[in-house]
């Protein structure tokens, strides 16, 4: 195999203060991280982003802020910590103002990611589009098992993945995450019949996938359907996927 990969951002799960191992999207059960390739992380989520940025190269990390998703609590320093390495970052940490936009702007974060399992409506995100610029916001197409995890209360209609991404992009968002969280952690593969439903309804903005990546096959099927990037944890982690020695 000789291609060119497509890009290959790195996930940081956040967690009470530690890198942990997300799977399944059971965030009860997450554990930090003990090691990464031959490094000891510990749950260190600096240590993760360095192996990351400076053993492994890559130019962009993905931050999830699972505490700020769950219960508002914002664990801004150390996502300005992980900024200060110098990647571009882009965070998701239940965002639905621009206020809080602002803030995690403020970090120093890239990008931010307004994920569907939080959002209310998408008054808010073409609101926060309109604050940050679009090139500033991804949205991250929440599912589980295929399906749309709507916040309780919020004004979204239970649509299909594909006119979910399209709301998105009419709102003004530069990229869409498919992120399956059934997947995440399990090495299960990528819903790719999904991908290129979803690339074939916003043809012109950023695609990234998430969840289930294996290995670099998977990443080249990726391409195939249209993607542009992929969010990638365990893959990096074990050693599957190295930046480094691309095939």
């Amino acid at each position: 195999m000789n291609y060119e990969p497509l890009s290959i951002i790195p996930v940081i799960d956040l967690l009470r203060g530690h890198a942990v191992h997300a799977r399944r999207g059971r965030r009860a059960e997450y554990l930090p991280i003990a090691t990464a390739l031959d490094v000891d992380i510990s749950g260190d989520a600096i240590a993760l982003a360095r192996l990351y940025v400076e053993r492994l190269g890559l130019q962009d990390v993905y931050v999830a802020d699972l505490d700020a998703i769950q219960r508002g609590t914002f664990q801004d320093a150390l996502v300005a910590s992980i900024a200060q390495l110098g990647a571009d970052v882009w965070v998701d940490a239940g965002i639905t103002s621009v206020a809080h936009a602002r803030q995690v702007l403020g970090t120093g974060a890239s990008r931010v990611i307004v994920g569907l399992e939080t959002l209310h409506s998408f008054d808010q995100l073409d609101e926060i589009c309109s604050d940050a610029g679009g090139e500033r916001v991804a949205f991250s197409l929440d599912l589980r098992g295929g399906l749309p995890m709507i916040a309780a209360g919020a004004a979204i209609s239970a649509q299909t993945p594909e006119e979910i991404a399209a709301s998105a992009a009419r709102a003004g968002v530069g990229a869409v995450i498919v992120l399956d969280l059934e997947r995440v952690g399990t090495g299960a593969g990528v819903d790719l019949a999904l991908l290129a439903a979803v690339r074939r309804t916003v043809p012109g903005v950023m695609l990234l996938a998430g969840g289930g990546v294996r290995g670099w096959d998977d990443l080249s099927r990726l391409e195939d359907v249209g993607c542009d990037g992929a969010l990638v944890a365990t893959a990096l982690q074990s050693g599957a996927i190295d930046p480094r020695a691309p095939p």
